[in-house]
């Protein structure tokens, strides 16, 4: 019996029944609300796609007999959008569509996760403004009060007030790399790139701080603050001001809803409103959305300017959501124990500074000093009343440190330390908050003392490098900034002996002293990056759950003590 690939399955019988029903429910709601169906090819030229905004990066793609490049389809609002664009030009706006339709997008290997899912959405094409965004929220609330999914988060940022300071700074590179960092949700990277622009304080201050923002509608008010400070203005709040006024006025209730300014992806793609759905219990958001008014201009006869937003639930998220928010309270009254916040504690060299910082934080930590066997203990928020907020019980889960990233990604942890190196390797998506400032080493390349200048010789017969390493991500990355052709070798252990024995040219490898090196006769010939331990993540609960940003708050008190 053959098994079905990565990231693929087969539904039975019982969990399509879920399906059906959840996938029913949501239909129904977008018929009452006027949306009427559409369906796209599962196989795009990929040229078509990204000429309605940047293509999701995705490994399924093939030539077809005209020698065109198809690519399987990795969203459904570009196929949307392409149809229109094509087909329904003469239409009377709005258009109100509606598509039920499978995707296709990569996953990073052996980090487990479906690579093909069902995606049930909508597009709201020719209505703009409050109204349009009111509109899009609306749906959102009452197909999940449809599946009777309780206690979720609407969280709402925007790329306008990010884009506004970035195009007051007038620096094309800065903007690139600024904007390539939000969307990978490093943070800390981006305090390093905005250091080394040279901008003015109040501005390089609102532009590291604008995408930390979240809360609730205060949030709006700091934004505008940062902005203002910057010489930025203030206007780039207004749509979500707005947003807020209309629900009120048409009776919506609005409780669910908050701002995070971290939720900014797709840039070449949104143009304001970014929506992102969560629920109680789950690490990734069960649907997304926003608006992407660019996308049409030129393409209606009558209305150049044609505004459009859209959202799409996840099937998969939605069942598991609706499964959750039954099993998650007894049933008797509903209420429910404050969970312990979970944090991935790397052991290790890591281990006593961590201890450390989380001790300073406010944390006891008595019981993870000497925890024997145990792999989780439980410890205390000791100081409630700490500037940053209330973290409540915790939990401790011991880790390696190379695993933390796959614990917090994957849901056995809602934050954690860890060295740089490791979220780099893991390669997983995780919301980098901060700089912790201890664990510091350097990643070099090195060569044997006793063989100066084969490499090179090396590399000018057979065009590459052979490296060793244990940081093959890192190592590829570096190479390939260089412009240099590299053959990575992945090791486990005992790297120095590569270049020692003729098993590589050179390694790149970890080193705080420099005492190992030494010993066995290496000598370095490249600096590779600088690594300190990094309190990183989830997206969801860093969305979710405002304990995580209050310890992110305190521990930031931490390490600007240290």
């Amino acid at each position: 019996m053959s098994a079905t690939p990565r990231g693929f399955r087969d539904i039975l019988p019982e969990e399509a029944l879920v399906r059906e029903d959840i996938a029913d429910t949501v239909r129904r709601v977008l018929r009452k609300a006027g949306y009427l169906p559409v369906e796209t090819p599962l196989l795009e030229d990929r040229a078509a796609l990204e000429g309605r905004g940047r293509a999701a990066e995705t490994p399924f793609q093939l030539f077809d007999d005209d020698g065109r490049l198809m690519v399987v389809r990795p969203d459904n609002t570009r196929s949307v959008a392409r149809l229109v664009t094509a087909r329904l030009r003469e239409a009377t706006l709005p258009l109100r569509l509606r598509y039920e339709a499978p995707v296709v997008r990569g996953r990073v290997r052996l980090a487990g996760g479906a690579r093909q899912f069902t995606q049930l959405g909508f597009e709201l094409i020719g209505a703009g403004g409050a109204v349009g965004d009111a509109e899009a929220v609306r749906l959102v609330l009452t197909a999940l009060q449809a599946l009777d999914i309780s206690d979720v988060r609407l969280v709402c940022g925007s790329v306008r007030p990010f884009t506004a300071l970035l195009a007051h700074a007038n620096d094309a590179e800065l903007a690139r790399d600024a904007l390539a960092l939000v969307h990978a949700n490093n943070l800390v990277d981006l305090d390093e790139r905005v250091a080394e622009a040279g901008l003015a304080p109040e501005l390089a201050r609102a532009i590291s701080q604008v995408p930390r923002l979240a809360g609730g509608v205060e949030v709006l008010d700091e934004v505008d603050a940062l902005s203002a400070a910057a010489g930025a203005g203030t206007g780039s709040t207004d749509e979500l001001r707005a947003l807020l006024d209309e629900l009120a006025r048409t009776g919506v209730d609005a409780a669910p809803l908050t701002f995070d300014f971290s939720v900014m992806s797709s840039f070449a793609y949104y143009t304001g409103l970014v929506l992102e759905v969560y629920a109680a219990g789950l690490a990734d958001p069960v649907g997304s959305g926003g608006r992407y008014d660019a996308t049409f201009e030129g393409a209606f006869a009558a209305a150049p300017h044609v505004p459009a937003a859209g959202f799409a639930f996840s099937l998969e998220q939605l069942a598991a959501a609706r499964a959750a928010s039954r099993r998650r309270c007894s049933a008797s009254g509903g209420a429910c124990d404050e969970d312990p916040l979970r944090i991935a504690v790397p052991k290790g060299s890591l281990f006593a500074d961590t201890l450390a910082a989380l001790e300073a934080a406010g944390l006891s930590v008595d019981e993870l000093r000497d925890p024997g066997r145990r792999l989780i203990v439980r410890g205390a928020d000791c100081a409630p009343g700490a500037p940053g907020g209330h973290v409540g019980p915790v939990e401790y889960v011991i880790v390696r440190a190379s695993d933390a990233p796959a614990f917090v990604a994957c849901g056995g942890a809602a934050c954690g330390l860890c060295g740089r190196d490791s979220l780099i390797e893991a390669g997983l998506d995780q919301l980098e908050l901060l700089d912790m400032g201890y664990g510091a080493c350097r990643f070099i390349e090195a060569e044997s003392a006793d063989r100066a200048g084969e490499a090179e010789r090396a590399y000018a017969q057979r065009g590459s490098l052979r490296v060793a390493t244990k940081y093959p991500r890192i190592a590829a990355a570096w190479y390939e900034g260089r412009g240099i052709t590299a053959d990575i070798i992945a090791l486990h252990g005992n790297i120095e002996l590569g270049p020692i024995v003729g098993l590589s040219d050179r390694i790149v490898d970890i080193t705080a002293t420099g005492t190992t090196l030494r010993e066995n006769n290496l000598v370095v010939t490249g600096e590779v990056m600088a690594c300190t331990a990094r309190f990183f993540a989830n997206p969801g609960p860093a969305r979710l759950d405002p304990r995580v940003r209050a310890l992110a708050a305190r521990l930031s008190a931490v390490a600007a003590a240290r």
